[in-house]
């Protein structure tokens, strides 16, 4: 069925917020588009670049090339996502630095409603599902308490964060900027490359997480096919497992790595003093779970 310029409005609306989601060490794009109801579309339409769209290109169809990639679709969110990451990235670089409680707080009832609306479209709860949901949340929770490595520039590096965080970005519950928190370089790449439009540092990056999503897409793809209550699941446990690091109250434990201060872990507290600020943190936790009833009314509602 022909898209109109409305769905594809809201198409790139979807795109945006799964950009934003994307720039927050902890928050998954493939979560937003899971929820949205984009998600099987995404990985299907980027799998399908492949040797009969190479042919397709090659032989100057171009419009039978658009149709076997989704093209329309595919520029309409990604245009959303690359829009969001380079305006909000400055924006998160404040609101980080100046109240990270309130957009951990945030961010936090973001992705415990997210839980629910994930874990919802299992159609039939087994032994099987069950046992994949604990792995997804094991695993997750182990990432969250590894120690970050060091900052590197050097090309090839930077190509390697590239192809993992992109396989992580599409994959709901697994943050890519998480990612490249562990691997070093969110600094780098999330808030002065992308700020400064670094395109020494961004094209090997842009170049690793083209390759990364073409790859890990036809994977994706398959195993949700074969095994679609076993998957999501599984991406329940990881996005349940990765609640640890968006929780709001925790004090940074850092390191110095060659005269660089890292996060290396968080030591968690519990609010004792109901002042204004938890206050209004805990009212920017509903915030964050009633974004999330919005974000699937209105996703369903455009679908």
């Amino acid at each position: 069925m022909e898209k109109s310029i409305k769905d594809y409005l809201f198409l790139s609306l979807k795109g945006v917020a799964m950009g934003a989601a994307n720039v927050i060490p902890g928050v998954s794009g493939g979560t937003i588009a899971l929820i949205t109801g984009i998600f099987e579309e995404l990985i299907n339409s980027i799998k399908s670049f492949n040797l009969t769209a190479i042919k397709l290109l090659v032989t100057g169809k171009f419009k039978a090339f658009a149709q076997h990639i989704n093209l329309g679709f595919l520029i309409a969110v990604f245009l959303g996502v690359g829009v969001s990451i380079i305006s909000i990235a400055r924006l998160f670089d404040y609101l980080f630095t100046n109240h990270p409680i309130y957009i951990w707080s945030f961010f936090f009832g973001l992705i415990l409603a997210s839980i629910y609306s994930v874990a919802k479209t299992i159609s039939k709860v087994s032994v099987g599902v069950i046992i994949c949901f604990i792995i997804g949340g094991g695993i997750a929770l182990t990432i969250t308490f590894l120690t970050p490595a060091t900052e590197n520039g050097k090309m090839w590096y930077l190509f390697m964060c590239g192809v993992i965080a992109a396989c992580s970005m599409i994959l709901p519950g697994l943050s890519g900027s998480f990612i490249l928190i562990l691997l070093g370089n969110y600094q780098l790449i999330m808030i002065d490359a992308v700020n400064k439009l670094d395109i020494k540092t961004l094209a090997p990056v842009a170049i690793g997480a083209g390759i990364g999503l073409l790859g890990f897409s036809h994977v994706l793809s398959w195993v949700f096919k074969k095994f679609k209550d076993q998957t999501i699941a599984l991406l329940s446990g990881f996005i349940l497992g990765s609640l640890p690091i968006l929780w709001p109250w925790k004090e940074e434990i850092t390191e110095t790595f060659n005269n660089k201060i890292k996060v290396v872990g968080y030591e968690w507290k519990i609010p004792t003093d109901f002042n204004q600020e938890v206050i209004f943190a805990l009212a920017l936790i509903l915030v964050g779970i009633i974004s999330i009833w919005l974000l699937e009314k209105v996703a369903n509602k455009s679908n």
